[in-house]
C-alpha cells in the first residue's frame, strides 16, 4: 500500500522514487515488523492471559519446565499479523511470489491454530489428529509447490541446484513439485519440533529468513545471478521484503519470548514459520542450502527419528529425551545455555550457507 502511495507521489516529487529500491524497502520492512510487534505484543499477551490460553506441560518432561505451565501461548499469531501487515505495506502486491509465500504461511498458521485450539481451548491433550494435521499441511504444501512451478519461467526454475559446485544442477522437470512439497512440509514440521525452549526456534528462523532474503534478492537480479552462477528467477527478488518482515517479526517476538518467556509461539507460529522458510527456499532454488542453514532444525528432527527407530528396533533409547534439546537439559545444562549454544550453531550454519554464494 505504501509502495503504491510512493509511486504516486514520485510523479510530483522525484525523491520518492527511492522507495522503489528493494534494499530500502527491506530495511523498512524489518523496522516496521519489529515496531508493530513491540506495539501489539503486550496487548496480545494480556488477551491470551485473560482467556487463560496457557501452556500445557508434559509430566515426563524436564522438571524445570513445570513452572512454565499456564504461560500464554499461541503467540505465533503476533508473527502472522505483523508479517501480513508489513508485506501489505511495503511489498509489490502485483508480485505473485509474495502472495504465494504469504498465503502459504497463513494457511499453515491456520493448521497450527486449529491444533492449538484443540489443546488449549477444548483441552484435548492430543490436539488436532495427526491425520487431519498432515492433510492440511499436505494440501497447502502441494498447492504452494505447484504454484511456484507454474510461476517459474526460466530453465533453472525446475532444477535442483547443488551448492558449492559450479554449474551443476539436476533437472527435475515437473518432479520439482514433489521435492518442493517435501521441503515446505518438512521445514514446517522441523521448526515445530525445535520449538521447545524459550527463544530456541524463533532466533534460528530469524537468521535463516534474513539469509534467504539475500539469496532471493540475488536470484531475482539478472546481473548478480549471472555473476554468482545462480538460476535467475525474475520477480523472486521481491521475496526479500517477505524475508525482512519475517526477520523483524521474529526479533519482535523474541523480545517477549526470551528466557523466561512471557509468551510461547505455539503451533500457529512454528508451523507457519517453517513453511515460510521452505517456500522462500523453493522459490529461490535453494532447497539444499536451507538444509545447511537449518542445521539445528535438521539435528532436532533427526534426533526424534533416531530415537523412535532405536526404541522400536532395540527397545533402547539413544538420547535421554528427544528432541535433542531436552537431552542436553536432562544432562544438566541450564535452558539459556542450550538455547544460546544452538543459536551459535545456527550462526555458523548460516555463514556456511552464505559462503555458497561464492564457493562454486
Amino acid at each position: 500500500m505504501l509502495l503504491l502511495l510512493t509511486e504516486w507521489l514520485a510523479k510530483f516529487e522525484g525523491s520518492f522514487t527511492v522507495f522503489q529500491y528493494l534494499t530500502l524497502r527491506a530495511i523498512l520492512s524489518v523496522l516496521t515488523a519489529l515496531g508493530l510487534s513491540l506495539f501489539v505484543g503486550p496487548t496480545m499477551i494480556r488477551h491470551l492471559s485473560k482467556y487463560r490460553i496457557g501452556q500445557m506441560v508434559r509430566d515426563d518432561g524436564p522438571r524445570s519446565h513445570f513452572s512454565k505451565a499456564g504461560t500464554p501461548t499461541m503467540g505465533g499469531l503476533l508473527i502472522l499479523v505483523t508479517v501480513t501487515i508489513t508485506c501489505l505495506l511495503w511489498a509489490d502486491l502485483k508480485n505473485l511470489f509474495i502472495w504465494v509465500a504469504l498465503i502459504t504461511t497463513l494457511v499453515f498458521g491456520v493448521v497450527g491454530f486449529l491444533d492449538d485450539y484443540q489443546k488449549l481451548i477444548r483441552r484435548n491433550s492430543k490436539g488436532l489428529s495427526a491425520k487431519h494435521k498432515y492433510l492440511g499441511q499436505s494440501v497447502a504444501g502441494i498447492a504452494a509447490a505447484g504454484l511456484l512451478y507454474h510461476i517459474g519461467s526460466e530453465p533453472g526454475s525446475s532444477s535442483l541446484l547443488i551448492p558449492y559446485l559450479k554449474d551443476i544442477s539436476i533437472p527435475l522437470g515437473p518432479g520439482i513439485v514433489i521435492l518442493s512439497y517435501f521441503v515446505i512440509v518438512g521445514s514446517s514440521n522441523a521448526v515445530n519440533l525445535t520449538d521447545g525452549l524459550d527463544g530456541l526456534a524463533v532466533m534460528p528462523s530469524t537468521l535463516i529468513a534474513a539469509a534467504l532474503g539475500v539469496f532471493a534478492y540475488a536470484a531475482g537480479h539478472a546481473e548478480f545471478a549471472n555473476y554468482l552462477k545462480l538460476p535467475h528467477q525474475p520477480g523472486v527478488g521481491e521475496l526479500i521484503i517477505f524475508c525482512s518482515a519475517l526477520a523483524g517479526s521474529g526479533l519482535g517476538f523474541l523480545w517477549f519470548n526470551a528466557y523466561p518467556a512471557q509468551v510461547f509461539m505455539g503451533d500457529v507460529g512454528a508451523l507457519a514459520l517453517g513453511a515460510a522458510l521452505g517456500v522462500v527456499a523453493v522459490a529461490a532454488r535453494q532447497e539444499m542450502i536451507l538444509m545447511v542453514m537449518g542445521g539445528v532444525f535438521v539435528m532436532e528432527t533427526l534426533s526424534v527419528v533416531l530415537q523412535v527407530l532405536s526404541f522400536k528396533l532395540t527397545g533402547k533409547r539413544i538420547f535421554r529425551m528427544a528432541p535433542i534439546h531436552h537431552h542436553f537439559e536432562l544432562k544438566g545444562w541450564p535452558e539459556p545455555r542450550v538455547v544460546v549454544r544452538f543459536w551459535i550453531l545456527t550462526v555458523v550454519f548460516v555463514l556456511v550457507g552464505l559462503a555458497s554464494l561464492k564457493i562454486r
